[in-house]
């Protein structure tokens, strides 16, 4: 094989398909990466087994073939290599020859025979996403899967897709995420894809409006076509937990309160609350203001914000972590934080829309 190609094109392929590999591994050929010549075009693949990235670039293919090179000291070298056209070089010893300028490196490859291929997954039924709503979709919901290994089905977000629309939903046992967003398919899909799978493609995703995901499904793989680069990831087995059941459907207090005055507000108490237990925030709702307290073996905190109540006052507390997790990821000025009993879940919601529902159990009170 002899290739030329652009060094920050390759740097940055290299850095995308790195996502997937992983050193933590019995197999020595999982920690490298993948190079192959594909028409015009190289392609660099990178895997654990449970995930595979696949980007493409342009290249200038001289001779075909495919090589496997240490995917940490390949990404170390490009890196630091000057921003000019890098030659690369494989002997049928499997010996790589990389050139830039004045600079010359051989390292000792491994016969891509031996690399594993991807799960074939059928491009048949495309669902389309916006690149720049998937990437809101997952940040909206991801930070909420679990990180409980008893409870596997828990650590991956339910994507489900419907004819009008499509919902992302994870949660972990003390709270729930749920994102709506209105698209048209064509076939209904249910599926629970890890949250690892999608933390790597919300940094692959940019921010582009106009270009679309295509997203393919099998019984036990997901496919996500992003232009030059293709994801290809295992599905979590086993029954997702009813979502719906658990979302309280009425309310009997209701706050309307600035979120970044609360997000500010809650940061602070939970300066004192880290030094507690279960990072405890007591809110107390009443008229105008919400009172925001929390008290340590060091010291105690008041906070208060104001609002606009409808219903009954309530005391009620909060591991602040949960609080400010959800209050960092809502875009709307304002939110409605529903309340029903002081031992009932929370619910909050952006005042503008009702594209997005978080739902948090609150903390005992003790006394």
């Amino acid at each position: 094989m002899k290739i030329i190609c652009n060094q920050r094109k390759l740097s940055s392929s290299i850095n995308t398909v790195q996502k997937a590999v992983t050193s933590k591994t019995t197999l020595p050929i999982l920690k490298g990466i993948l190079i192959e010549t594909c028409g015009q075009q190289l392609k660099l693949v990178g895997t654990d087994l449970e995930i595979g990235i696949e980007n493409y670039i342009d290249a200038e293919i001289l001779s075909p073939g495919a090589i496997v090179l240490s995917s940490k000291i390949l990404g170390d070298i490009i890196r630091k290599l000057p921003d000019a056209d890098v030659e690369i070089e494989v002997d049928e010893n499997n010996n790589t020859i990389i050139r830039c300028e004045n600079s010359e490196f051989t390292l000792i490859g491994q016969d891509a025979v031996e690399y594993p291929e991807l799960p074939t997954v059928e491009e048949e039924h495309a669902y389309k996403l916006p690149q720049d709503l998937l990437k809101n979709m997952i940040k909206q919901t991801v930070f909420a899967t679990s990180l409980d290994e008893t409870r596997p089905i828990l650590s991956g977000v339910l994507m489900e897709l419907q004819e009008e629309s499509i919902n992302m939903v994870a949660l972990d046992g003390y709270r729930l995420a749920l994102r709506r967003a209105n698209i048209k398919n064509t076939v209904k899909q249910k599926s629970v894809i890890p949250s690892k799978t999608l933390n790597e493609i919300n940094r692959i995703l940019t921010e582009e409006e106009n270009t679309d995901v295509e997203i393919f499904f099998t019984d036990k793989h997901v496919l996500f076509n992003m232009k030059q680069t293709r994801v290809i990831s295992r599905l979590l087995e086993g029954e997702f937990i009813n979502y719906n059941q658990i979302i309280p459907k009425e309310y009997k207090s209701r706050a309307k309160v600035k979120t970044k005055k609360l997000l500010d507000s809650i940061e602070r108490a939970s300066l004192l609350a880290k030094e507690g237990k279960n990072n405890l925030v007591k809110f107390s709702v009443k008229d105008e203001f919400m009172h925001i307290t929390s008290n340590a073996e060091i010291g105690k905190v008041f906070e208060s914000v104001s609002i606009e109540l409808e219903g009954e006052d309530i005391d009620i507390g909060f591991n602040s972590k949960y609080f400010l997790d959800a209050l960092k990821i809502i875009d709307s000025e304002e939110v409605y934080l529903e309340f029903t009993t002081s031992v009932s879940p929370c619910i909050v919601k952006p005042a503008d829309h009702s594209n997005y529902t978080y739902l948090i159990l609150p903390v005992r009170l003790v006394g």
